[in-house]
């Protein structure tokens, strides 16, 4: 997104290549998911002949492109889906095959196409063509306009993440002809998009890397504007099985309190559409190699969290402890999950050149895609996840299905003010939520929790 916002794509450039490794927190994943493939292997790069699952030999590089300077947490597509136990479903052919996730954007990136090749390429992934899509119109793509490429470095990011992760789903963009900025500005033209994405059957997976602090959305004009998005997300996840993805954030315990998103509010605060309880927030951590075979996560200290002004504890936080409600408030809190999104130990991407790419907006497709995996394994798309999510994080599956991220805490400075934030805990917290995904455990329990 536009490097003024709120959520900002980060990219952090280097130079060599970094080791990465498998497991978090020095655990490796060996579970079997709840369905195995039959099918002869196929390699990364060769897309099965039917839409059968086919289990996938993965020869693809471990290690960052050679132009990157040492960066020992360096990821790459690979050790990501190591990370988060993707790798082991991948083998079994679960590659999101067959799903599609939707992403929406402003203006897009006239170099996407050509940029995510070089990117599949260099990381032994299938070819892909992106679907791009202007239902509202289009503008001139100006290479000098500081936002446009703000936010063709955001679709990009998006798209090379959701390819990672789920190498056989299909991806649609959808760009809007305004910026998405601070309060309304930007969302009733990107309501417009989701209306026609969902209407249109492009998809079952909405990711949203964008959002406009509640700060900004106080007037009656906010108000009016979020309660469309409120029916239309409740519509869509209740009735026509779209599950939606939110970024937390990237300025930790505050946002911003101007149009331009210049001023950060001296009080916590949170952001829309992440604070919607009909939407699955997605937070930051930190992930660090911890050894040829492991990983280390922690709370990303930038990582939107917090407590929401506008809507009340849904149904499926009202289970989380006592102590936890007693932070909540009868608030709904944010996050619900998280993923890597420290532009220190993020994914390598291309975009014209080889860069890192971190924040929230990374975290949030993230969990598209492997949504788009639960879906292909399920057999059907499963719609809105949050209830199901709670339910394992409160069963004895809890440990297995998630990382939980107990280190680190998103108080902010704003001008010589402390803005208090909230620290990182066994269990759910307002900066990690749940935690970041084991998906070899985690996806095959979710299909269960839905089902029961």
């Amino acid at each position: 997104m536009q490097p003024v916002r709120r959520i900002v794509p980060f990219f952090a450039i280097f130079l060599l290549f970094a080791a990465c490794s498998q497991g978090v927190g020095g655990s490796s994943s060996t579970s079997t998911p709840a369905a195995t493939a039959t099918k002869a292997p196929t390699t990364v790069g060769i897309t099965p002949t039917d839409s059968s699952s086919a289990p996938v030999v993965d020869n693809s590089p471990l290690l960052c492109p050679a132009q990157f300077t040492a960066d020992t947490n360096c990821q790459t597509p690979r050790s990501m889906r190591v990370a988060y136990g993707v790798e082991s479903l991948m083998q079994r052919g679960f590659t999101g095959k067959g799903q599609t996730v939707v992403d929406i954007v402003s203006f897009g990136s006239p170099t996407l196409q050509a940029d995510t090749n070089v990117f599949d390429r260099n990381f032994y992934l299938p070819p892909i063509t992106i679907k791009v899509l202007a239902p509202l119109g289009t503008v001139p793509f100006n290479p000098t306009n500081k936002d446009m490429n703000g936010w063709a470095g955001e679709t990009e990011l998006d798209v090379q993440i959701i390819h990672a992760i789920a190498p056989d789903a299909n991806i649609v963009v959808l760009t809007s002809p305004v910026s998405e900025t601070e309060g309304t500005i930007g969302l009733p033209e990107f309501l417009k998009l989701e209306q026609y994405a969902v209407n249109n059957h492009l998809g079952t997976i909405i990711s949203q890397s964008w959002g406009a602090s509640e700060v900004t959305l106080k007037d009656s004009a906010g108000q009016q504007e979020i309660q469309k998005w409120d029916a239309f997300f409740k519509q869509a996840t209740t009735q026509q099985g779209i599950t939606f993805f939110g970024s937390s954030g990237d300025n930790g315990s505050t946002d911003f309190t101007d149009l331009n998103a210049t001023i950060l509010s001296k009080q916590p605060t949170t952001s829309f559409p992440t604070d919607e309880p009909w939407v699955t927030s997605v937070g930051g951590t930190s992930l660090s190699r911890a050894g040829v075979l492991s990983f280390q996560e922690t709370a990303w200290n930038h990582s939107g969290g917090g407590f929401s002004s506008f809507y009340s504890t849904p149904s499926y936080q009202q289970a989380l402890p006592a102590s936890v409600q007693q932070q909540l408030n009868h608030r709904r809190g944010v996050p619900d999950v998280s993923g890597d999104a420290d532009p220190s130990t993020g994914l390598a991407i291309y975009l014209g050149g080889w860069q890192l790419g971190g924040g929230t907006s990374a975290s949030a497709p993230l969990w598209a895609a492997i949504a788009a995996i639960a879906n292909q394994m399920a057999g059907h798309a499963l719609g809105f996840l949050n209830p199901a999510l709670y339910k394992l994080a409160a069963s004895s599956s809890y440990p297995q299905d998630f990382h939980d991220i107990t280190t680190g805490n998103n108080t902010q400075d704003v001008g010589g003010t402390s803005v208090p934030g909230y620290a990182a805990t066994q269990g759910w917290d307002p900066i990690t939520g749940l935690g970041s995904p084991n998906a070899e455990k985690l996806i095959p329990g979710l299909i269960a929790a839905m089902k029961a």
